[in-house]
């Protein structure tokens, strides 16, 4: 399966789940190669996939896009915005993760995912499992900017 084809349900996906949770708008960009380790946002989560292959997702989030998100998720419930950001990230990576892995499974290709990890700060890294292709797909809102990115080897 070409990474186009792995890439469209987790696109989907995290258009599905950004638009009926949070109420963002995502649009994509257009993807590239990702040759460094350098998060593109200020908060991450990562989920490990196994299964037919082996590999990782991640989203990393502006922090005007993280701040919508769990204002999105919340309302004015937001009572500290680090544990309601890092709930409210790993959840939504949660969600398009398990989103994305029923349609793979759909079509044949049977994943399974671990539990979110979180990355907070500007500057921090996300590492990939081997030496695999990172594809990176950004995203525009009217709150920010994020970045989906996944390899499979």
């Amino acid at each position: 399966m070409s990474d186009v084809a792995l890439a469209k349900p987790f696109v989907q996906a995290t258009i599905n789940v950004l638009s009926s949770m949070t109420g963002l708008s995502p649009v994509p960009g257009k993807p590239y190669i990702k040759n460094t380790d350098k998060a593109q946002g200020d908060v991450s989560a990562i989920v490990g996939i196994t299964g037919c292959k082996s590999g990782a997702i991640a989203l990393s989030f502006s922090q005007s896009c993280a701040i919508a998100l769990v204002k999105g998720m919340l309302g004015d419930a937001i009572e500290d915005i680090i544990a309601d950001t890092r709930d409210a990230v790993g959840e939504i990576t949660n969600m398009i993760s398990g989103q994305a892995r029923a349609t793979l499974s759909e079509m044949g290709l049977p994943l399974q995912g671990s539990t979110p990890s979180i990355i907070f700060g500007a500057n921090h890294s996300l590492s990939f499992p081997g030496q695999v292709t990172t594809v990176a797909i950004p995203f525009e809102t009217d709150y920010g900017t994020f970045t989906l990115e996944f390899c499979f080897q």
